[in-house]
């Protein structure tokens, strides 16, 4: 077991150049969210993907959202929310993951679009909405969110 666990190391410390990479803290539940936010003094930002689907998605999720400048840049501005709709039943998700992601369509995603980007306040208020961007880099996307966040200040 320990000679696996070194392994596993070893495989992370090459495949990552010797850099750890951590992605978002995703929150799944909007109420924790709000009270992170909250605790916090930040802003939601509110994913909805298809993670296993939707080709935009998965490209915002592999060249934006892990960019190492974006993951801190998120950290340091934002709670992160995602609501996730995926369609392989590998990937399926708890009945009760599912009611709270199509609550939360039912009342921001409406027309089921995919991605949508939104940036809430921390009551939920909607200050800005985007999507998948084509030609928007990760610093691109940080102005973006950035730009939605001060309309709450």
């Amino acid at each position: 077991m320990k000679r696996l666990v070194h392994l596993i190391f070893l495989f992370l410390f090459v495949f990552f150049n010797g850099e750890v990479v951590i992605a978002q803290d995703w929150k799944y539940d909007f109420e924790e969210a709000k009270l992170q936010a909250k605790k916090t003094d930040q802003n939601i930002v509110l994913f909805f993907t298809g993670s296993d689907w939707c080709p935009p998605c998965i490209k915002l999720e592999k060249n934006v959202f892990s960019n190492k400048d974006f993951i801190t840049f998120a950290r340091e501005n934002f709670v992160w929310l995602k609501a996730d709709f995926p369609k392989r039943r590998k990937n399926r998700l708890s009945v009760e993951q599912q009611n709270k992601n199509e609550a939360l369509a039912s009342k921001y995603n409406k027309k089921w679009v995919f991605p949508v980007i939104l940036v809430l306040d921390k009551e939920g208020k909607v200050l800005g909405v985007t999507g998948y961007r084509r030609g928007f880099d990760a610093k691109s996307y940080m102005s973006l969110l950035t730009s939605f966040n001060s309309f709450n200040h």
